[in-house]
This record gives C-alpha cells, structure tokens and sequence, in this order.
C-alpha cells in the first residue's frame, strides 16, 4: 500500500448562473435553492467535511454573496434567538460557520469548469485536493468523495467517481475506457465526451465528485480551449493521463441531480419521501391535487 498526503481541501465551482432555474435565481444563487431544509451547496459542504476536508474553497463569481454569508456568522440572528430563548435554533445556525475554513476565490470570466479548478490553484496547490459539483447531492455512508480519497490512499494519482448509466444515456455523460483492477476500482485509459452509444468504450460515466493531483494544474495552464471558449476539467484530466495514474470508482450511494427544475423536484420529493414527517404531507398534497378538478 502506498502512503499518499491527505486531502484536506475541497474545491467547490460556484461561479455559474444557474439560468435553467431562471426567475428563481436572477437573485438567488442556484446552490441556495433549499432542499428540504438546508440549500443544496449546504448537502456538499457536509459530505467533504465528512470526508476529513478541513478547508472548503468556493470558487464563486458575482451575485454569490449569499454563499459567503451563509457560511459566516450571523450575529443579529443570533443575538435575536438567543433573546427569544431558542437556544436549539442559535447553536444550529452558529454551527453552519464553524464546519470548516471557509475561503473564497473569483473567477471572473464564465470559461468552463476547468478554468474554475485552475482559479483555485493558489489555494490547493502543492497538494491533492477534492473537487464537488454541488448540482450533484450525493447521499451515502462513508461519504462520496471519502470513498474517492480511500481509493486515492491506496493506489496514489487522481480519482474520478464513476457510476454505471443506460446505455441511451452514454450521450449525456463524460464516458471512460478503463480496466477493472479491485472491487469497484478501474484504471482509467481515456474518456470521451458524450458519445453516442456506438461509440462509448463502456456505461461508466463520469460523475462530479474527484479528486486530483496537484499535476492537473500543470495540464489545466497548458489547456487550449474547446468549444465557446471554454477550457473542460476533462481535456486537463486526459492530457494528465500520460504522466499520473488516474483512476475511477464506482461510488456507493445515491445521487440526486439538482441541476435542473425537474431534477430539483424529483430529489425534493424522494428527500421528502424518506422523512416519516414530511412524507406524510407530500402524500397528502398528492391526495388533495388528485381531487382538484
């Protein structure tokens, strides 16, 4: 077994304008939305401080003061509960910045999810670090991306979550042509974009949890731009493949696509769904709109 350096930061890309969920977020960042009762950048915060990541880095752009506040203190709220004698609810909300060391880096310009990993260079280099989509809630025990930073403590190099898709799905995914080397574990040989399924080397897609080497930043600085301009993690991560191991695991747990409106509500209602409390009235709500005529 090799040892590798522990993966103490996380990476959250933040800066998009979340405009499929146009009115809702022209103010409101897309990560706000609530999911149940905490907003959905909140479910990925947790699940890398779960992880053992002491240092959440979010790569934001204009219009995300909403995430920064939410990850500070609140002295007026909680002078306010704390005066209402609602102790429970202060300790909560105080607790929310105490999670980790919060910091915040900009990307200025919209040029691809790439580009946003390379904005937070100064922050993680040196170093492997761990990368969450937050669009992406993933639920499972041990967390997602702890299980990635398992597999990187064994084999070294980056780790890419991967889950097994239909075949007509191949075309909405990154899909990876890997060998299969342990339980859930491939050595990943190349990735394509979005192929259609005569073409897909395999069902494993590519998912938005990772964790990468400090060498992406090297790949990611000599990157040229693809489509729109844009500069694609996954071209940085190809290119990387010819000089570091790159691995993917097919994680354990469950993944809710927050990204759209039909996803967001489908992972409200299955969250909703698994609390006996509010169960209850998604089936009751379910009842009364059966009878509206």
């Amino acid at each position: 077994m090799t040892t590798q350096m522990q993966v103490s930061k996380c990476l959250f890309p933040v800066a998009g304008l979340g405009t499929r969920f146009l009115p809702a977020t022209k103010e409101i960042p897309k990560e706000m939305l609530p999911l149940i009762d905490k907003p959905i950048i909140h479910y990925g915060v947790e699940e890398a401080v779960r992880s053992g990541c002491k240092d959440i880095v979010f790569v934001t752009g204009r219009g995300k003061r909403a995430i920064e506040d939410y990850f500070d203190r609140s002295w007026e709220l909680e002078q306010l509960l704390e005066a209402r004698d609602k102790f429970d609810l202060r300790d909560m909300v105080r607790d929310i910045s105490h999670m980790a060391r919060f910091s915040y880096v900009r990307q200025c310009e919209p040029l691809g999810l790439g580009h946003a990993v390379l904005c937070g260079e100064q922050v993680c280099e040196g170093e492997p670090f761990g990368v969450i989509l937050p669009d992406d809630v993933m639920l499972g025990t041990p967390p997602v991306l702890g299980q990635l930073i398992s597999v990187h403590r064994t084999f070294g190099g980056s780790v890419l979550a991967l889950q097994e898709v239909t075949p007509e799905d191949t075309s909405r995914y990154g899909i990876v042509d890997a060998d299969p080397v342990g339980e859930g574990v491939y050595r990943i040989r190349n990735m394509v974009e979005k192929p259609p399924l005569s073409q897909a080397p395999s069902r494993l897609a590519i998912m938005g949890r990772y964790v990468l080497s400090p060498g992406i930043f090297r790949e990611l600085h000599d990157l040229n731009p693809g489509a729109g301009g844009e500069y694609q993690l996954t071209d940085a991560i190809r290119a990387l493949l010819d000089k570091e191991s790159v691995w993917g695991f097919v994680y354990r747990g469950k993944r809710l696509d927050c990204g759209t409106k039909a996803g967001w509500l489908r992972a409200t209602t299955i969250m909703a769904m698994e609390d006996p409390e509010t169960r209850q009235i998604v089936l009751s709500a379910l009842e009364e709109g059966g009878n509206v005529r």
